[in-house]
Order: C-alpha cells, then sequence, then structure tokens
C-alpha cells in the first residue's frame, strides 16, 4: 500500500536513485538557471541569438541597476508589499474565526457551511474573471489595491479556513472544557487558549498565502493596470516595448521579484515546517 522506503531497497536501486536524484534536480532547476543567466547577459546577445551560450559580457550590475533606476519595479515591489500584507492578515485573522466556529462549536448545518468553504476551493478562477472585474467596476474598486486586497481575502478564505478548522479540530478539546467549567468567556478562550495553540498553523499558513498573493499573475492583470496598482508580478511585463522585448531586464526583474517569498520561506522555516507537520503522528 506504501512505497518501500529507498534504504530497505536493494543496493542496484539505491545506487540508480542516487545516481538520477541530481538529474531530477538540475531538470526542475533547469528554467532559474536560464532565467539567472538571461539576467546578466547584455542586450546585444538576444539580438544576435545568443540565446544558450555564455554571456559576452557580464552585465550583472548593469541590468540590476536598470531595473531599479530606470523602471517602475521599486513602486511595482511597494504595491506587491501593499497588497500581499493586508491579504494574508486579513484571511489568516477571518480563517482563525471561522476555523475555531466550525471546529469548536457543533450547531445545526455546521458541516454543510463547510462545505460551502471547501466547494469554493474548487471553483476555476477563470469563469469568474469577467463577472468580478464588472463587480469592481460597479464598486469603483478596479484599478485600486484595495478592491485587489478586498477580492484576494474573499478568494483566500475558504481555503484558510480549510486549514485552520482541521487544525482546531485536532486540539485537546478538554482545555477548551476546563476554561469553560472555569466560567472564561468564550471570546477569552479563543484569545488565550486557542490562539497560542494555533501559532505554528498560523505560521505555516501566513507562508503559504504570502506566496500565493504574491506570485499571483491573474488578478493582477484582471483587476489592474498601470504602476500605480499593479504587482510586480504584472509589473514586470512592462519592460516589453511595441517592437522589441527586453529579455534581460525581465529576467533580472523576474529574479528579483521572486526573491521575497523565497526569504520569507527560509525565514519562516522552522515554524512553516512545524505547522505542517503538527498532529501528523501521535
Amino acid at each position: 500500500m506504501f512505497p518501500t522506503p529507498i534504504e530497505k531497497t536493494s543496493r542496484s536501486w539505491q545506487l540508480t536513485y542516487q545516481s538520477l536524484l541530481p538529474l531530477a534536480l538540475i531538470m526542475w532547476l533547469l528554467p532559474l538557471i536560464a532565467v539567472a543567466i538571461f539576467s546578466i547577459k547584455p542586450a546585444v546577445d538576444f539580438t544576435q541569438g545568443n540565446y544558450w551560450g555564455m554571456p559576452s559580457s557580464f552585465e550583472l550590475f548593469a541590468n540590476y541597476g536598470q531595473v531599479f533606476t530606470n523602471s517602475d519595479m521599486p513602486r511595482y515591489m511597494l504595491n506587491s508589499v501593499l497588497i500581499t500584507v493586508p491579504t494574508v492578515i486579513g484571511a489568516v485573522a477571518l480563517s482563525c474565526l471561522a476555523g475555531f466556529a466550525l471546529g469548536i462549536y457543533k450547531f445545526k448545518s455546521n458541516i454543510w457551511i463547510f462545505f460551502m468553504f471547501v466547494a469554493g476551493n474548487f471553483v476555476p478562477f477563470q469563469i469568474l474573471m469577467v463577472p468580478v472585474r464588472d463587480l469592481t467596476l460597479d464598486m469603483g474598486l478596479y484599478n485600486t489595491k484595495t478592491g485587489l486586497v478586498l477580492f484576494h481575502i474573499a478568494f483566500q478564505t475558504g481555503f484558510c479556513t480549510l486549514f485552520m478548522r482541521n487544525f482546531i479540530r485536532a486540539l485537546p478539546y478538554e482545555l477548551i472544557e476546563a476554561a469553560r467549567v472555569e466560567g472564561i468567556a468564550e471570546w477569552k478562550i479563543f484569545w488565550y487558549v486557542v490562539i497560542p495553540l494555533m501559532k505554528p498553523a498560523i505560521a505555516a499558513l501566513s507562508v503559504l498565502i504570502f506566496t500565493f498573493i504574491w506570485n499571483d499573475y491573474f488578478w493582477a492583470v484582471v483587476l489592474t493596470q498601470g504602476p500605480e496598482s499593479q504587482p510586480v508580478t504584472a509589473g514586470i511585463t512592462s519592460f516589453n516595448s511595441q517592437f522589441r522585448a527586453a529579455y534581460h531586464l525581465m529576467s533580472a526583474g523576474s529574479i528579483v521579484a521572486a526573491l521575497p517569498p523565497v526569504l520569507m520561506f527560509f525565514l519562516m522555516q522552522k515554524h512553516f515546517i512545524a505547522g505542517l507537520t503538527l498532529g501528523a503522528v501521535k
């Protein structure tokens, strides 16, 4: 039913696995390596068709300098921060409250409300493109960071609630019963008993949602336009002009845009892994 651990397989298969693993890792990293190489090439390499060869000259500081000084990349990065951080706070806060209600209280239609949260995760975002865009226009939220934050919170709360509800259900219910016996109010039970136990889950969920929202391209293109509100994922395309594409600057901008989620993961790696594995074993 479960795969055999590699250390319990034959020696020949272990050697095959150890030799294939680096090749698989290189293939997985190859697109990122290509973008990193493109980001230090001069523009003349692309006009002369030198796509995969060694750079004719290394333009590391020139390319990355142009990204920050001769473009709106700093503005796009700031927009991404102003969109991602409030979304993470809002989605995680709402999911903690909804997860507590659905995981602790036993009331009629509890399971049906939970199914509604789960079902929302299976709705393809593409079919919501036109109605959501029309709704933002009617509400005056089109091409605003506020509109993008609100809709990101609405779309992410379903997954976050699923995550939090299942985590809270695994907590010792005896702690909550003991607090109720002592006469503690429900909001104090949530704040002083449940929230401290949810810190690993909150950290793991924050990293996931931060990555999802920062890397979002679909809604960034559908609901915003221009440097005043577009996040960095959509702003990278500004390096393309009508007759020419600055691939070296696009690659440098892509590397810059990918750094915050990577740094976020490594800074929160300990809490992220603890949140995903807590409760996996008894």
